[in-house]
């Protein structure tokens, strides 16, 4: 049996969940592809690889990476490189994705995707390190992140920081949605005026997910509960200008049963289709 091909479908998909693994088996599962996490994945073998194999016999897998710490001025960490070219080598991923954001400091990982001040200097170390990225492992999207603070130093509006690494390097780019509407509650810009001047035309994977309300009207990028009506009406403006792309709903906490995630990812489907 063939694998599937690897180029993902404009169609919605999700996040692999080893406890949805033998109701995505007893399927067809009704939906376009898989995103799994990089890092999940660095060892060898063992059960992880096991499902994942299975998996992509059956459908095509966008890999995502949340530790390579692409914004941070310190260089890459070239065994992290070498294992993320191993892993795509071996599951030929349609995509691969990192964050605009930093995670290490000295010789620390912190488990979180911090935010960059916009400069120029911050533009050419990110601009660096995904061309060395890009060398290592081939060509990369980038998130735009959600944010929870902001830099009095930042000197580009986070659209033009964003099309400039387009520019300069070549690389696609991931719009998160739920990123940007928790960005604009967070910081009190519209989403609507943040996507007008989104370089639109590179985006190749869209997220999708649901935020959590904190105090003082704080919003967190959660993952942790269906996608908010807000959020689904700005996806449906990006569909309109843009066409359909390959859609990921992300729910990695409070994960729910394989038929509402699967329901999550249909109603993607259907609000693409009824837009486009």
């Amino acid at each position: 049996m063939s694998r599937p091909p690897a180029a993902l479908p404009p169609r919605a998909g999700v996040g692999f969940k080893p406890e949805h693994f033998e109701a995505i088996l007893a399927g067809p599962a009704g939906v376009g592809f898989f995103e799994v996490h990089a890092e999940n994945y660095m060892g060898a073998g063992g059960p992880p690889h096991r499902r994942l194999g299975a998996l992509r016999e059956l459908y095509p897998l966008s890999l995502h990476g949340v530790g390579l710490s692409i914004g941070g001025p310190r260089p890459l960490d070239r065994e992290h490189l070498q294992r993320l070219a191993a892993l795509r080598r071996r599951y030929e991923p349609g995509l691969f994705s990192e964050h605009l954001a930093w995670s290490s400091h000295d010789v620390g990982y912190l488990s979180d995707l911090l935010p960059l001040p916009l400069t120029s200097e911050t533009l050419r170390v990110v601009c660096d390190h995904i061309d060395e990225t890009q060398c290592a492992v081939g060509r990369m999207l980038l998130e735009n992140p959600s944010t929870y603070l902001s830099f009095d130093e930042s000197e580009i509006p986070e659209t033009e920081f964003l099309a400039e690494i387009v520019r300069r390097t070549g690389c696609g780019l991931l719009l998160d949605v739920n990123n940007v509407e928790v960005q604009a509650g967070n910081h009190g810009f519209s989403p609507e005026a943040y996507l007008d001047s989104f370089p639109l035309r590179a985006v190749e994977e869209i997220h999708l997910a649901g935020y959590a309300d904190a105090e003082a009207g704080l919003r967190i990028d959660a993952h942790d509960s269906p996608v908010r009506p807000r959020v689904w009406s700005l996806y449906a403006s990006v569909i309109a200008r843009i066409g359909a792309r390959p859609t990921l709903i992300e729910w990695d906490n409070d994960v729910p049963d394989w038929p509402t995630l699967s329901a999550e990812a249909a109603k993607a489907d259907a609000e693409a289709a009824r837009v486009f």
